[in-house]
């Protein structure tokens, strides 16, 4: 069974495709997305190639990723001549030579075993994978390249502010091993912005907030994989705190047009934040609505050592989508209608 076999799937990403604002500027364009097989980059790489079905788009596909078996399983159903395997590690200096006219830059460790486990693989793969990729770019006349940040970048920001706008700062403890994953992310987007000014490349720099989906990968343990994951297997949740941080949660569906857009009409040189100002809860509040519609319980439990070092000190990741709205883009999914989905799509495939 793949994810083509769930009409929820399919619907979805119809859905994602007719919100997807300026999707006309790429037809006929050749699109980089690294990270292809992850939560976010196979999504979008399933938005181009639908858009190739239903609008005869022309776009040719060039999916990066560790593991080209991966990709072939992934995209088994919808592979075209105009998808393209490319097996890279992007620390790597790319071995592959071919124009394109746009790159997606989506891989990164981006889930808290990773940055437990390599905090230095995770640097550098932001920075050092970054900077190959700006490079490519630069020197084979891309149009533009998308960096996808993370929400992660503010940090412990003010618990008065009622989201975090681009604008603002937050703060992130440099001398915490846990930063790996933040920092890294801010001198990636610095990066961007610096080659745009000092070698004309176009960058846009995405902020996604907390992103969920049914396609996450078997190695992400964010909670909310955690959660929906005990839920399917018909196990209680368990909870390693009070879940009182409060987040912005993302469908994959909303974060990946919202992602798309962009690419196509955002402005260069700028960061968006990626969300919908209508889906937010606390991770408590997440994980009860993922126990009420799978009639399981939540339960709370005192976290292990592991936990503990991978619990994130954000207690607020709440950002503010009006920047992103003011491209024309409008979410579709509430917090609820993104676990129904995440759960239809689940079963349909059992």
């Amino acid at each position: 069974m793949s994810f083509y076999d769930s009409n929820t799937f399919r619907a979805d990403l119809k859905q994602a495709v007719l919100q997807t604002v300026g999707k006309e500027k790429l037809s006929h364009a050749s699109v980089m997305i690294t990270g292809a097989s992850g939560l976010i980059g196979s999504f979008m790489t399933d938005m181009l190639l639908e858009l190739n079905r239903t609008a005869d788009a022309d776009i040719t596909v060039y999916a990066i990723d560790l593991s080209e078996e991966r990709m072939a399983a992934r995209f088994a159903e919808v592979k075209t001549e105009k998808l393209i395997y490319v097996e890279h590690n992007v620390n790597d200096l790319p071995d592959f030579d071919f124009p394109v006219d746009y790159i997606i830059h989506a891989a990164s460790n981006a889930f808290p075993a990773a940055f437990n486990s390599d905090p230095v693989g995770t640097i550098m793969s932001n920075i050092q994978g970054t900077k190959y990729l700006l490079d490519y770019g630069r020197d084979h006349g891309a149009k533009r390249l998308l960096y996808i940040s993370s929400g992660e970048v503010y940090g412990q920001g003010d618990l008065s502010l009622d989201s975090f706008a681009e604008s603002y700062g937050g703060y992130v403890d440099p001398t915490e091993p846990r930063s790996c994953y933040p920092n890294s992310k801010r001198c990636a987007e610095t990066l961007c912005v610096s080659y745009t000014k000092q070698f004309g490349l176009e960058t846009v720099i995405v902020r996604p907030s907390h992103t969920f989906g049914a396609n996450a990968t078997k190695a992400d343990n964010r909670a909310n994989v955690q959660f929906i994951n005990q839920a399917m297997a018909g196990e209680d949740i368990v909870l390693t705190s009070a879940g009182s941080q409060m987040r912005s949660y993302t469908y994959i569906a909303d974060s990946a047009s919202a992602i798309i857009s962009v690419l196509t009409a955002g402005e260069s040189g700028q960061a968006y934040n990626i969300a919908n100002p209508v889906s937010r809860t606390t991770v408590a509040g997440l994980a009860k609505t993922i126990a009420d519609e799978t009639g399981v319980k939540l339960v709370f439990a005192d976290p292990d050592a592991v936990q503990k070092a991978e619990l994130s000190p954000i207690a607020k990741q709440v950002l503010c989508a009006d920047k992103l709205e003011a491209l024309g883009w409008k979410g579709s999914f509430t917090v609820t209608d993104g676990v129904q989905h995440v759960l239809r799509i689940l079963n349909e495939l059992k």
